[in-house]
């Protein structure tokens, strides 16, 4: 049986379109033009209007470690309740288990060096982060344009790498199948070299969120 905070390959390859990654390290897939235009526009929209600096949980002392900016969009709006219910049709995972959606711009020269999207147990931010709604489980991310040049996510362990395309959808479990934190999804948004790109990401957790 599957947890409210969790989907599943089966789920998720129920869907047209849908790719697996080729790899017993990772569940990881993609979904090419999961949005429209219209929808892209007004998130982008909202990440122009609202964004802020990028932070890190568990922050070291590399300042350019994420150089991209931020925005935590308005569950109110209506083209992110339309996100929101696109999301949960395709991944079938409970509303209450995920995280606010957010947006992020990236500038020429900004990036997100190699992370991993879970939590780091025993960080100094653990507690802060994961004792009310538990660990990440699923990460859902959407690009809302294409990039000129740069701007790809690369998944170094299984040696993938995505480029930017508007409306493209790429989804992984951060976790093994015994549960605990998958290394393998280690992911890197590289630079953006020519023009600007954007990027919508959902997160959902072991518990109700409740924040």
């Amino acid at each position: 049986m599957i947890r409210p905070g969790e989907s599943s390959a089966d789920t998720l390859l129920n869907h047209r379109g849908i790719q697996r990654v080729p790899s017993d390290r990772i569940e990881l897939f993609q979904l090419r033009q999961f949005i429209d235009g219209d929808l892209r526009t007004e998130l982008i929209r909202l990440i122009e209007q609202d964004r802020r600096p990028s932070t890190l949980a568990d922050a070291g002392e590399d300042r350019y470690f994420r150089t991209s900016e931020t925005c935590d969009l308005d569950a109110g709006e209506p083209c992110v309740r339309a996100l929101e219910d696109k999301l949960a049709a395709l991944n079938g995972i409970d509303p209450a288990y995920g995280e606010p959606l957010q947006g992020q711009r990236y500038e020429v020269g900004q990036e997100f060096k190699p992370h991993c999207d879970y939590f780091n147990r025993g960080g100094t931010d653990w507690d802060k982060y994961c004792s009310v709604a538990g660990q990440r489980t699923w990460t859902f991310m959407i690009y809302l344009n294409d990039v000129e040049a740069g701007g790809a996510t690369r998944f170094r362990v299984i040696g993938k790498t995505f480029q930017p395309e508007a409306g493209k959808l790429l989804c992984w479990n951060n976790r093994r199948p015994d549960g605990t934190e998958n290394p393998a999804t280690l992911h890197h948004g590289m630079k953006v070299r020519k023009g600007r790109k954007y990027v919508i990401t959902k997160w959902y957790r072991e518990k109700p969120w409740g924040w």
